[in-house]
């Protein structure tokens, strides 16, 4: 349990400034925060007086914000904590994974250590959950779970987690199956598979059997999904169907996703719809150099959309640095959202949906009973924080200050 103290001089968003019917900044005032038992339980003026029995934090007029989401990360992966490797070439994802399992097997820093070295680089970022996907396959049977899972329990204190249960490999590959079973009776709580058409081979059977492995172990789902056009349109189409019939509406997520951005808009309103009915949420990485889904459009169909990092220095990718507002960044690159609307509103890809205003203007966040977890960051506004990828100073997960300081 959190303990009780005030957080003075917080900057709030409390509405846009207008100029001739045109939004054209952020207005911002000073209030002071009572953090009970992990949550916000006062909010008052900086003018209003509160209790001096509590200790008492000087945020000295930095902005708050709702701390952020990694929506998709892979904490068994990762080299972070090793000495420097570069990635070694390969034809296709069957020779990656190859090559990754064999690195894997002779790193000298454990799963836990390797997981532990970039939880804490996320979390200096602001990120206080993380969905991690977890390689389940027969050489490394539930090896990568025991580390990925010690390492999150060290972290239990300081933020929140999700662990997918993930055939990299293929699900319909001998052996794989009861591992991932195995998988979500141990600490996992999503089932994930990979390419049910590319690396499975078999669409129908790959999808039928994420969606039995889910049922069985009431597990939520995440797909990985690289497939291009048609034929990753085609898949979710079947993905959509196989949830409806098992009432798993809500529970299922597709990371990735290229095909949305491959097809006509037309078709792509189409799948919003079907996604939409299905419930079923799209996650992307942004990566640079392949169509990804129109994250625009798709938020008008009433899709829920998620931005996370993906690969952070690993067997697949070099790069990545851990800090889920940088991918965010580049939705207002890639999509042009350039006004001061626009890129408030950035803000709730990467926050599980939660923004400081409206559209409108109208503050929505923070509200009172709400868990503190928050950030002060060096920004006038959430506009120039999402815009300038701005520095997070302290970091607080259920009113407890977990990273950074308050000086």
């Amino acid at each position: 349990m959190s303990r009780n103290y005030w957080l003075t001089n917080v900057r709030l968003e409390t509405g846009y400034i207008k100029e001739n019917d045109r939004v054209a900044g952020t207005k911002t005032e000073l209030f002071h925060l009572l953090i009970e038992d992990g949550r916000i339980g006062k909010i008052i003026k900086e003018s209003e007086q509160f209790g001096n029995d509590l200790p008492v934090k000087d945020a000295k007029g930095l902005l708050l914000l709702p701390s952020f989401i990694e929506k998709h990360v892979h904490l068994d992966k990762t080299y972070m904590g090793e000495d420097w490797r570069a990635c070694i070439p390969a034809s296709g994802v069957i020779e990656r994974c190859e090559i990754e399992k064999n690195i894997l097997a002779t790193i000298p820093a454990s799963t836990q250590q390797r997981a532990e070295a970039l939880l804490e680089v996320i979390l200096s970022y602001g990120s206080t959950h993380i969905r991690t996907h977890v390689d389940i396959y027969p050489e490394a049977g539930l090896h990568n779970l025991e580390g990925v899972g010690h390492a999150l329990e060290s972290y239990s204190n300081r933020l929140s987690s999700e662990i997918v249960a993930f055939a990299q490999h293929g699900l319909l590959r001998p052996g794989t199956v009861p591992l991932v079973r195995e998988a979500l009776r141990n600490g996992a709580g999503i089932v994930g598979a990979v390419d049910p058409a590319t690396v499975d081979n078999n669409i129908e059977a790959s999808l039928v059997q994420l969606l039995d492995l889910a049922v069985e172990g009431n597990a939520d789902i995440d797909l990985h999904l690289h497939d291009p056009g048609h034929l990753g349109t085609f898949t979710m189409k079947r993905l959509a169907y196989l949830t409806k019939q098992a009432g798993w509406e809500g529970r299922v997520a597709v990371s990735h996703a290229f095909g949305l951005g491959d097809v006509s808009k037309e078709e792509a309103i189409e799948m919003g719809g079907i996604l939409r009915e299905a419930g079923i949420s799209i996650v992307t990485s942004l990566p640079i150099g392949r169509n990804i889904p129109p994250v625009n459009l798709l938020t008008e169909c009433g899709v829920e959309v998620s931005v996370g990092n993906d690969n952070i220095y690993d067997s697949w990718w070099p790069t990545g640095n851990g800090d889920v507002l940088e991918r965010a960044g580049r939705l207002l690159e890639r999509f042009r959202w350039t006004d001061e609307v626009s890129l408030t509103q950035t803000l709730k890809y990467i926050t599980g949906g939660l923004t400081t205003l409206d559209k409108d203007g109208n503050q929505v966040w923070p509200k009172l009973g709400v868990a503190a977890n928050m950030l002060l960051v060096d920004a006038s506004c959430s506009a120039e924080v999402v815009a300038r990828r701005s520095k997070r100073k302290a970091v607080f997960y259920k009113g407890n200050l977990v990273s950074g300081t308050l000086m």
